[in-house]
């Protein structure tokens, strides 16, 4: 069946993350369309599914596997990892790049620009097989570790140091540029000679042709020669699982294979990582990494996680342990004639291994050395009391005089907050300053803009950092700006927040806004929340409460209370609902009928939102019967019609709502947001969902007149507090909750918090030295 824009293959189908390491559900097979390969006709022993019936944070377009055994279970949205295309587009010639291409040809530049400066730190150290510099010295030092020779902190407690000034602000910003049409990204193009070889691999080994293309761009030109010798490279491609894999490895090496196979084992490890990265963790237990191999039939765990850091797929790191003192040369002549150190009994803290791709190592890393920049760079004497004096509240004004002393600045608080972030931006360009406020959605700019009184101030991160909005860069490459002020934090991803923070020039100000009781960001890491747990920047928790009965509600779920409110004007409706089906057909009816009559919100400013994409009344359904009654056609281009509302996903983390205006030979013609969007027509089945219903993961970060919120009975296992309280904290006038899990909403809000993501960027802060710390 195919899958929404922003779904993880193989999970479970809820907002709420399943465990990183767990076996997710079979692949099911995808509903044909004009536009798609066949999801899962491959016969043969592999079975792999189509990659364009899969979906892999954030974030985050293409399509998803789904569990056939769980038709009726609600689906994770975590991000997309089929970006097929998007980087070639970036490379070749073009008059002006989409948003989507931007971003990853600056992540590309990104993790270029980390690797150079860890080359010239340290000269490769052989401690294995395929490795050298971080990775090597990693692996000795676990080694180490493990042996019992040394408690490893030796080689990790020190951080690595902060870099040196790079640049500083320019005087003037260039003027901002004029937003262009945008095109959605184009799918990579591959040579038809690498197509074939490919083709002829999957054939030999029972796969389906389809996932040719998808293998080559997760593989490159060489695909069909390195499937051909490593059968298990197939689990590179989204949506294909380790039985797939096994089998189109028996096919093709017959009794040469085992379940022990070294490529094997560093195939799954590398898989059981990128699971997890879907989950948002950047990094795993290592613990955690061998029972998953345990589980898939690997029987020495611990030495296929050692010959996989042998083989560069994954990077080892240690937490905790106390810092060993140097040892001298009568301790090792001691210990080598079989004593033990004088301290070796002596009990430390525990040290705790982790396993993570280097992709979000090098991210984590760059994020930390780049905070600590802004950090010691700033001007620390700025004079903003007279705009303190004169802001609107007195939460406004302790933002203002926290940020004019600080380079880094984390700011907390509801929806009525918002309006403190608003007060800074206005403040500090009265001043002279070139301020910007950065929202995650066009709805959170326009906004902020409004806020602000003044359209120029705000802008979308992906506009930003595209060039597409903003002031643009300066003759160094960094942001033409003094501050900046993210709103809707949580929603960022640690790569997506090394991107931006690096784009920051030295002695720029940066304010990180956003309400920790809302989702993560659908992409691996937990910025917001490492910021705030590392304590390495000054904190201004707002004290604005949020306002009417929807802000009494949703305050109280915050803190894992659901009161009964005050509604005299009916802001907050709940229809109880016996079943799925009754849930479907009261939902249309509050968003056709009953909301537009009483409060005079018309259907197009409702947004119904539901825990998954699958089940009896998750976003398919509810989109199919919605479009009927709202917008009913024949779907003349790939499903769709003029008039229909959608979601497009034109990069990972990234779901855009919309409108269908028109379609051509050019492909989908979009508005989203007022902002003219063109999907390719082979992109359109892939990136572009109807969108009357969404996840509460794809409405964060936007809200609109009304909500109906929509609990089916089978969606009671996909609630949690930070669920519940993004959902129902979407609609700013009215409220509606069709309810059918019963004391499963009590329990959520008061008994299931937020899943823990194990990242490594708050101990990389709490140890780079910040003078600006808060106490």
């Amino acid at each position: 069946m195919t899958a929404l824009p922003g779904e993880t293959p193989g999970t479970g189908g809820t907002d709420t993350p399943q465990d990183a390491v767990s076996p997710p559900d079979e692949a099911g097979a995808q509903e044909p369309t004009a536009d798609a390969d066949p999801a899962s006709d491959g016969a043969g022993a592999a079975e792999v599914v189509d990659p364009a019936s899969t979906e892999a944070a954030e974030p985050d377009a293409g399509a998803e596997a789904e569990a056939a055994s769980t038709e009726g279970a609600t689906e994770a949205e975590a991000p997309s990892a089929d970006t097929e295309g998007a980087s070639a587009d970036a490379a070749s010639p073009a008059p002006e790049l989409s948003e989507a291409q931007a971003e990853l040809a600056a992540q590309r530049e990104l993790r270029e620009r980390i690797e150079q400066r860890k080359a010239a730190k340290a000269a490769p150290i052989a401690a294995g097989a395929g490795l050298s510099g971080t990775a090597a010295d990693l692996l000795a030092a676990v080694r180490a570790v493990e042996s019992g020779e040394k408690t490893g902190s030796a080689f990790f407690a020190s951080p690595a140091p902060a870099q040196a000034p790079r640049r500083t602000a320019p005087a003037a910003a260039q003027p901002p540029r004029t937003p262009a049409p945008q095109a959605a990204p184009a799918p990579q193009s591959a040579s038809p000679e690498a197509l074939e070889a490919v083709r002829s691999v999957l054939v030999e080994g029972g796969a389906p042709e389809a996932l040719a293309r998808p293998a080559v761009g997760a593989l490159g030109e060489q695909a069909g020669e390195l499937l051909r010798t490593d059968p298990w490279q197939l689990l590179a491609v989204p949506g294909v699982r380790p039985e797939q894999a096994d089998g189109f490895a028996r096919a093709l090496l017959g009794a040469d294979c085992g379940p022990d196979d070294g490529r094997r084992t560093a195939a799954l490890v590398g898989w059981v990582l990128e699971r997890a990265a879907l989950q948002g963790h950047t990094a795993l237990d290592a613990e955690a990494v061998r029972a998953a191999l345990a589980e898939r039939a690997v029987s020495d765990p611990d030495a296929a996680v050692l010959e996989a850091v042998e083989e560069g797929v994954a990077l080892l790191f240690q937490e905790g342990g106390d810092e060993e003192p140097e040892e001298t040369e009568a301790d090792a002549e001691e210990t080598d004639e079989g004593g033990l150190a004088p301290d070796a009994d002596a009990p430390g803290e525990p040290v705790r291994i982790l396993l993570g791709l280097d992709r979000y190592a090098l991210a984590e890393e760059s994020l930390a050395d780049g905070l600590a920049r802004l950090v010691n760079t700033c001007e620390k004497a700025a004079d903003w009391a007279e705009a303190a004096a004169a802001a609107p509240s007195p939460s406004a004004a302790e933002l203002i005089r926290t940020t004019a002393a600080a380079g880094l600045v984390a700011h907390s608080g509801g929806e009525a907050a918002r309006a403190e972030p608003a007060a800074l931006i206005a403040a500090a360009r009265g001043l002279g300053v070139r301020a910007f406020g950065a929202a995650h959605s066009e709805d959170g700019r326009r906004r902020l803009s409004a806020a602000t009184g003044d359209p120029d101030t705000a802008v979308t991160l992906a506009g930003l950092l595209s060039g597409a909005q903003g002031p643009g860069r300066d003759e160094d490459g960094a942001l033409a700006l003094d501050l900046l002020v993210v709103l809707d934090a949580p929603q960022l991803d640690v790569e997506g927040a090394a991107v931006l923070v690096e784009a920051l020039a030295d002695g720029a100000r940066l304010v990180l806004c956003g309400d920790p009781g809302v989702l993560g960001s659908a992409g691996a890491g937990r910025v917001f929340a490492d910021v705030l747990a590392a304590r390495t920047c000054p904190q201004v928790v707002s004290r604005t409460p949020d306002p009417g009965p929807i802000g009494e509600l949703v305050s109280g779920i915050g803190i894992g209370e659901l009161n009964q409110v005050d509604a005299p004007g009916k802001e907050v409706v709940i229809v109880p609902v016996r079943d799925a089906g009754e849930a479907v057909h009261r939902t249309v009816q509050l968003v056709a009928d009953s909301v537009p009559r009483a409060f005079s919100i018309p259907a197009d400013e409702t947004q119904v939102i539901t825990v998954g994409h699958g089940g009896a009344a998750g976003t398919r359904v509810l989109n199919e019967a919605l479009k009927q009654r709202l917008n009913p056609g024949p779907g003349r281009f790939g499903g769709f019609d003029p008039g229909d509302r959608v979601v497009h996903v034109p990069a990972p983390g990234r779901a855009v709502p919309g409108v269908v205006r028109s379609a051509d030979a050019e492909g989908l013609h979009l508005d989203c947001g007022g902002v003219p969007v063109v999907v390719p027509q082979e992109r359109v089945e892939s990136s572009v969902r109807h969108g009357w219903a969404l996840s509460a993961h794809q409405a964060a970060g936007m809200r609109w007149p009304a909500a109906v919120v929509v609990l089916p009975g089978d969606a009671a296992q996909g609630l949690s507090r930070p669920w519940v309280y993004t959902a129902f904290g979407r609609g700013e006038r009215h409220l509606s909750v069709v309810h059918g899990v019963d004391q499963a909403l009590p329990h959520a809000v008061a008994q299931v918090p937020a899943q823990e993501r194990t990242t490594r960027l708050r101990p990389l802060l709490e140890a780079l030295p910040t003078p600006d710390a808060a106490s």
